[in-house]
């Protein structure tokens, strides 16, 4: 029986006596997984990294994020900057026009004209500058301006006398 677990038994005895634990214990370590480098012929290889180089592409896609974002901020400065101006502009006709002679009482949505009548003096009118004819009562045409509802004047067209 003896011989039967004997060839039962496959690859060569080990000796206990002969293996050196003390070396053995320092080529391992009890944690692998924290090794800057492959602890055994099967692990994976690792590489060391080149710190500069991840610190360089780091610090470049900071930059085109950064830039981006400050591109979008720009352009929605640029906009309220233009809607700023806008604003002020009409209130500056609105102004103008209320300085006027007007003799109709205006209506909201309704497109009229602005006209210099002479230096000194506005006048809103309900005839556009190509319906006059030969006949001009006023200087200078102004302004086509339609009446918002919140009572400021929207410009449609104007002319270089505009403020």
């Amino acid at each position: 029986m003896e011989k039967d677990k004997a060839k039962h038994q496959k690859g060569k005895a080990v000796d206990l006596n002969q293996i050196d634990f003390e070396k053995l214990k320092d080529s391992a370590t009890e944690n692998p997984g924290v090794l800057p480098y492959a602890h055994n012929n099967g692990s994976a290889v690792i590489k060391p990294e080149d710190k500069g180089k991840i610190k360089g592409r780091s610090v470049k896609a900071m930059h085109q994020q950064t830039d981006l974002q400050m591109q979008q901020l720009y352009e929605q400065m640029r906009l309220l900057a233009e809607q700023a101006n806008a604003i002020k502009s009409r209130v500056q006709v609105s102004e103008r026009i209320y300085l006027a002679d007007i003799p109709f009482d205006p209506l909201i949505g309704e497109v009229y004209y602005l006209y210099q009548k002479n230096q000194e003096k506005d006048v809103l009118s309900l005839i556009g500058p190509n319906e006059w004819g030969r006949s001009k009562p006023f200087e200078k045409y102004i302004a086509t301006v339609k009446m918002l509802a919140d009572h400021t004047w929207d410009i449609l067209d104007k002319s270089e006398d505009l403020i």
